[in-house]
């Protein structure tokens, strides 16, 4: 075998080797793209779920706010005005914001 041959059987097997190490990288990226894209579904997922535990926490303490006890029909009324004075300052501030 000439040294030419020798460099195109070497050449050939080291294109082989690139090729399966492709092959190899190729998978591995559509593996990694599939966790990444999985990864964040579980993250939209969660969101929604702390968006709606949040939503559930504050209706639940708005509710507790509002509960009339021991027919305390003023006190009920005084804190159902200072919640709609802080939801207009909440308008207030969201409207100069924009």
């Amino acid at each position: 075998m000439s040294s030419n041959e020798q460099a195109i059987a070497t050449f050939e097997t080291r294109v082989r080797q690139m090729l399966l190490r492709f092959q190899e990288l190729k998978k591995e990226n559509e593996e990694l793209y599939a966790m990444l894209e999985q990864n964040e579904s579980d993250i939209k997922q969660l969101k929604a779920r702390i968006s709606q535990a949040d939503s559930d926490y504050n209706a639940l303490k708005m509710a507790k706010m509002l509960t009339i006890t021991d027919g305390d029909l003023d006190g009920a009324k005084a804190r159902v005005q200072r919640l709609i004075r802080d939801v207009n300052k909440c308008i207030a501030i969201l409207s100069d914001e924009q």
